[in-house]
């Protein structure tokens, strides 16, 4: 196959864009967030090195060679918060990065980790107006990959106004999950809450090292049930422990005070990915990202007005908008032109397993006593458009598994001062925003929709929950699980009061002893859970584990 000429490669990679595979939301998709890879023979395509399609592209803009270059590094843009994946499919990954100045992002890609016949694209460009974040969507990836749906990644940034300055590379890995044609073995891990309750990256305890202990067990992808950040904890220099010892936290400008503006949630992000864990984590795990409370502040509901001395703008609804262009800006998450400030969204990982993340913060009513007998926007949990879209997918799933990613647990008592933060409110029938949890647990009874699994955080211990209608008040849903993990790096606390409406018991918990609270994270209790998914029998293994990675408590589910 000859090589294309320059100017023809360039017309190839642009006529090559395109958006979501969803119809409904492909006609808005530009240059700017979305690359397909061209569809030529794998070998091919990899073996043209420097020569190559997207490498010849860059080369003829004068945007490769410029590392080599010796100049002043004031000159070249930095890269401080790392790379990172996200969104992951079997042929498909949005990839993250932040430049610290203005700047054209460049992505090289190939099947092995020494990048031989790496193929480049030109990317987005960073500017301040995102908080100079810059995020690819890229499609086409399973020509990419190796046999083991691996794919190796390098991000610079090269400076708009010095096109010859250009930064040193970043290195990533990605793995595609499986397909329909192509199953194997799926593993990923999940957690929340980073960050927390006033313990920050403290050096002398080696920084957040949950990420460094998910890692090890190399996953396919994480999936972070939410408090992403904490932009309404501020930190203090130092913390003192409960046994007299002093924790010592890295303390930046934006964690000094709570998070009001788009700059100050910006910081958050920015302060987390400091930290060379979580960094190292995210250039080999795709991140799958939801939000809770915390992005915003505690409790948040849409509508509501503070009474925090600390804040000086009172109105949510403004620091949600903030809160969510940081979320969005800051995770590699991809949203859709129709719809771009969802965060609800769900992904097939082959035949054997389907997630179905969802948004519990957006559409709720008010926090309160929860106790309505009537639906109506005051008892409003998932909103009718997310429920109605959730059956809607649950009902059109052909996987074995249909995986519920919910940023919090629907059978444990979480408060809100006198008031309810979460569905459950007390023992007896389904009342309030349990009435929301009652009509999804219906319509799958009703379906005959099988083997669901929650998943969640939230309450900062871990937990294994089984619901069963022979125990329950509300009785029209077939059994299912709950587990529960976190937090990655907070304070622990619980364990939880169990609510009998949907007739949870307790099946295995790790909670702090009794009458401790906001334990530190070097006192062990933090937790992460592993799920793994095997091809031919397709049992589901979910593990919870902790800072050490030592496993607390296993549960094998067989498929109905």
């Amino acid at each position: 196959m000859s090589p294309l000429r320059p100017d023809r490669r360039r017309r190839q990679a642009l006529s090559l864009l395109r958006s979501t595979p969803e119809a409904a939301d492909s006609a808005a998709a530009s240059e700017k967030s979305t690359l397909s890879l061209p569809n030529l023979d794998r070998r091919r395509l990899l073996s043209r090195g420097l020569q190559g399609a997207g490498l010849g592209l860059l080369a003829t803009s004068g945007l490769l060679g410029a590392p080599a270059i010796v100049m002043a590094e004031g000159r070249r843009p930095g890269m401080p918060s790392g790379v990172m994946s996200g969104d992951v499919t079997a042929s498909r990954a949005m990839l993250w990065s932040r430049a610290d100045k203005p700047s054209r992002m460049l992505i090289e890609l190939a099947d092995n980790p020494e990048m031989r016949g790496a193929f480049a694209l030109r990317g987005p460009v960073a500017l301040p107006a995102d908080g100079l974040t810059s995020k690819l969507d890229l499609t086409g990836l399973d020509a990419t990959g190796n046999a083991r749906g691996e794919v190796f990644y390098r991000v610079r940034y090269a400076a708009l106004d010095d096109h010859k300055a250009i930064s040193e590379a970043t290195s990533g890995r990605l793995v595609l999950p499986p397909s329909a044609r192509q199953p194997r073995a799926l593993r990923f891990v999940w957690s929340g809450d980073t960050v927390g309750q006033g313990w920050g990256i403290n050096p002398d305890f080696g920084g957040l090292r949950l990420y460094e202990t998910m890692r090890q067990v190399k996953p396919d992808f994480f999936l972070h049930s939410g408090d992403t950040i904490y932009a309404d904890g501020p930190l203090q220099d130092s913390v003192t422990q409960h046994d007299g010892s002093l924790w010592r936290n890295i303390v930046t400008p934006a964690k000094v005070k709570v998070a009001e503006t788009l700059d100050e949630y910006r910081g958050q992000y920015h302060y987390n990915l400091m930290d060379e864990h979580l960094r190292r984590f995210n250039a080999e795990v795709p991140m799958l990202a939801q939000w809770d409370d915390h992005e915003t502040t505690n409790n948040w509901y849409p509508g509501e007005l503070l009474e925090d001395d600390r804040y000086t703008e009172k109105n949510v609804d403004v620091l949600s908008a903030n809160a969510r262009r940081a979320f969005l800006e800051n995770m590699p998450l991809r949203t859709a032109p129709s719809a771009p400030e969802r965060i609800h969204r769900h992904f097939g990982f082959g035949p054997g397993l389907e997630m179905f993340m969802l948004d519990m913060r957006s559409f709720r009513g008010a926090n309160s006593a929860n106790r309505q007998a009537g639906r109506g926007p005051q008892s409003d949990f998932l909103g009718g458009d997310q429920l109605a879209w959730l059956k809607r997918s649950l009902k059109a799933s052909t996987a074995t598994w249909k995986i519920i990613a919910a940023d919090m647990p629907i059978g444990l008592l979480v408060r809100d001062g006198e008031n309810f933060e979460n569905g459950a409110n007390g023992d007896g029938e389904a009342l309030g925003r349990e009435q929301d949890i009652a009509e999804l647990l219906r319509f799958v009874r009703d379906h005959d929709i099988k083997n669901l699994v929650w998943l969640t955080a939230d309450v900062h211990y871990t937990a294994a929950h089984h619901y069963s209608p022979e125990r329950a008040v509300f009785k029209d849903f077939t059994p299912f699980w709950e587990f529960v993990s976190g937090p990655i790096h907070a304070g622990t606390y619980g364990p939880g009061e169990l609510d009998n409406t949907f007739g949870p018991r307790l099946e295995f918990v790790k909670a702090p002893p009794k009458g401790r609270a906001n334990m530190s994270p070097s006192e062990g209790f933090q937790f992460f859970g592993q799920v793994d998914l095997d091809p031919e029998s397709e049992a589901l293994t979910v593990t919870l584990k902790d800072i050490h990675g030592a496993s607390l408590y296993t549960r094998v589910l067989t498929p109905a």
